[in-house]
């Protein structure tokens, strides 16, 4: 009975070591697992839980991981947001103020003459009907002596002032461009020359000649005399120099039917008169 009990234990021993093994191994966790809740508090920390607490909290944290994953887009979305908001921000970037400036006219060219149809005055008085003629034809526009005569109330003693010559060109010339200037001293002033030149860039930029009264006597660019003790209406049908000099259409002489002037001389010649432009 004794060797019968000895051959079982070995044979336990050398069959199952590794069972034996594992049970000790499990009564060993047992046994510290059992004195480590015996030895700690209730309050413990975590830390010092049971291994299924930790386990728990593991598959807690585990889980809040895997939300906040869920929760938060990927990094790639972030340069999309940022472009999003920069077209959002361009969107709303006030406009460049260029852009909403209105653009400056274009400037005059500096010189400018315009096509004209010349013709002669038909009576030692008609030389206001003359020059609104040549004036008229400057743009186009036909009309005889005779015509403009009456409109002017033209007579033997001539065409009474710059006024009637104004008048009778805004009742041909669509949308009355023009305006009367009289200069009314001995002699004009810087700023009357001034505003001569630049009224005659603009009529002749425009497309229309100016008609000017003038009286007295004045010398062209070429030394040319011309005098006119009791009145006188000329043309001016273009500029050079940014209308510093004007070509002039004159219809007392057929020989000298055209010359050019300072606008300074011209604004002399016009003193006590006026012009249409």
């Amino acid at each position: 009975m004794k060797h019968q009990l000895k051959r079982q234990l070995r044979r336990l021993t050398s069959e199952r070591r590794y069972q034996v093994a594992a049970a000790s191994a499990a009564a060993l966790v047992l046994a510290s697992t059992a004195s480590a809740l015996a030895a700690a508090p209730d309050d413990a920390p975590a830390s010092a839980q049971t291994p299924a607490a930790v386990a728990e909290l593991r598959a807690d944290t585990a889980a809040s991981r895997s939300q906040a994953r869920i929760a938060t887009p990927p990094s790639s979305a972030a340069p999309a947001t940022s472009s999003a908001a920069a077209s959002a921000a361009a969107t709303t970037t006030a406009p460049d103020p260029d852009l909403t400036r209105k653009p400056e006219p274009p400037k005059p060219p500096a010189s400018k003459v315009l096509d004209y149809d010349y013709e002669a005055q038909t009576t030692y008085y008609n030389c206001g009907p003359a020059a609104v003629r040549n004036a008229l034809s400057a743009a186009g526009i036909a009309r005889t002596q005779d015509a403009l005569g009456a409109q002017l109330g033209t007579d033997e003693m001539g065409t009474d002032s710059a006024e009637d010559t104004t008048r009778v060109l805004n009742a041909t010339v669509k949308g009355s461009p023009y305006r009367t200037r009289m200069i009314p001293g001995g002699a004009a002033t810087p700023g009357q020359m001034d505003q001569l030149q630049a009224d005659v860039v603009k009529a002749i930029t425009d497309g229309r000649g100016v008609v000017v009264n003038v009286a007295g006597s004045a010398t062209d660019t070429a030394g040319g005399w011309h005098s006119f003790p009791g009145g006188h209406y000329i043309a001016v049908v273009g500029y050079q120099d940014e209308g510093r000099l004007v070509k002039i259409a004159d219809s007392a002489n057929p020989a000298t039917a055209s010359y050019w002037m300072t606008t300074i001389d011209l604004a002399n010649w016009a003193a006590t008169r006026g012009y249409s432009a």
